[in-house]
């Protein structure tokens, strides 16, 4: 019988893995409750720049004089969650409500970047907000460490003293005080938000008071 010499098996060198750059957006907001406006602009947002996913931050405290008043965290928090998880591109961090107090957009940057220091982040603010960029905290520090994207919005100047990306949005007057009204007065919202949205505002009797 013939014997079959079986070749010395090699080992391969081992490659070393890096992190790859990911163009994250950043949907900031109280989403009290998120709707499918939120969703229209954060998927034209990644589709325009072409970001690799959209992460939604529900506040803990909006940084506002005018502070709003919203339901529990944890109840937004969640209507974010069933919003967004029909998106594989879309992702919910709790960052604001585990860290407290205000929700100063300079601090959630911060971290961020500590965090994941390969990432390059864009901060996605409508019209209306970007005559206000000025009374932000620490703003000449964020402009350093984020991009802002501005979402254009009737009756808005598209001007800024700060450098901003404009994306194109479909004007849709969709708002989240509108659907707390609609909801107190027993009016449908359907269509207006995520259908699991719509069940669990139901469910937990929310926006009635």
């Amino acid at each position: 019988m013939k014997t079959i010499k079986i070749p010395e098996v090699k080992t391969l060198p081992q490659i070393k893995v890096t992190n790859t750059k990911k163009r994250v957006g950043i949907m900031g907001g109280t989403f009290n409750p998120p709707h499918l406006g939120h969703m229209i602009i954060a998927q034209q947002v990644l589709s325009q720049l072409n970001l690799d996913e959209i992460l939604f931050i529900p506040d803990n405290v909006p940084p506002h004089a005018n502070q709003k008043k919203t339901i529990n965290a944890q109840m937004r928090l969640e209507m974010t969650r069933l919003s967004t998880q029909s998106n594989p591109n879309f992702h919910v961090d709790n960052i604001e409500l585990l860290r407290g107090g205000k929700s100063y957009t300079y601090d959630t940057i911060k971290e961020l970047k500590e965090k994941n220091p390969e990432n390059e982040y864009y901060f996605i603010i409508g019209g209306d907000m970007v005559d206000y960029l000025h009374t932000w905290y620490q703003i000449d520090k964020l402009i350093n460490l984020v991009h802002f994207v501005g979402v254009e919005r009737l009756g808005y100047r598209k001007e800024s003293i700060y450098p901003i990306v404009w994306v194109d949005i479909p004007m849709i007057d969709i708002s989240s005080t509108k659907i707390r009204k609609k909801v107190k007065n027993g009016v449908s919202i359907k269509y207006l938000v995520d259908e699991k949205v719509e069940k669990f505002i139901e469910k937990e009797g929310l926006y009635r008071d």
